[in-house]
């Protein structure tokens, strides 16, 4: 017997630079056979730059504000999809209310081993372009974890699993912990 689901709501997906929200997001959506969507590219669309650009030319306050503006207009979207945020996204109460209104978000829990394998090597994080990024990191994680803990559904990230099963991993428990969101279809 094949499962199928059918998406009745936006599912948003939070957490840490490095926790594969991007990567998972397009699994996720494939899997569903849905949209998929991300407010990081969106808004580097809307403003011709690039996210560190942005940082830059005119600030963090400045970019998660355009973020939010992006995350909100993505939401009334339609049909539903899948939405991979920035890392900083969830941290804004609006956009938390948002995305908990017209969706669910679902945090992609990731240690700070797995983050900083992920991240180490790449010079696209503005966050990280400290003395000491992985110093950096770890704060960035301690601060954000409480805002990220709101988040409708947590899944735990797997290193030894592929995006491909850390895909199927969201899709089980969303359709085993919010029926209302992703409904189990059963075939023949």
């Amino acid at each position: 017997m094949a499962t199928r689901a059918e998406l009745k709501k936006t599912i948003v997906l939070v957490g840490m630079m490095g926790s594969g929200k991007t990567a998972v997001g397009r699994a996720l959506a494939t899997l569903l056979a849905v949209p998929f969507r991300d407010s990081d590219a969106a808004v580097v669309e809307a403003a011709n730059m690039s996210i560190a650009e942005i940082f830059e030319r005119d600030g963090e306050a400045f970019f998660r504000k355009k973020e939010a503006q992006i995350i909100s207009r993505l939401m009334e979207l339609d049909p539903p999809g899948i939405l991979s945020t920035g890392g900083g996204a969830f941290l804004n109460p609006e956009t938390r209310a948002v995305v908990a209104s017209a969706g669910v978000s679902v945090w992609l829990q990731a240690s700070e081993p797995i983050l900083w394998d992920r991240v180490r090597t790449k010079d696209t994080r503005p966050l990280l372009r400290t003395a000491d990024p992985r110093a950096t990191l770890r704060t960035l994680l301690a601060e954000r974890e409480p805002f990220y803990s709101e988040a409708g559904v947590s899944v735990e990230a797997d290193a030894k699993l592929s995006v491909a099963e850390m895909a199927l991993k969201v899709s089980e428990t969303l359709m085993r912990e919010r029926p209302d969101v992703l409904q189990r279809i059963e075939d023949a």
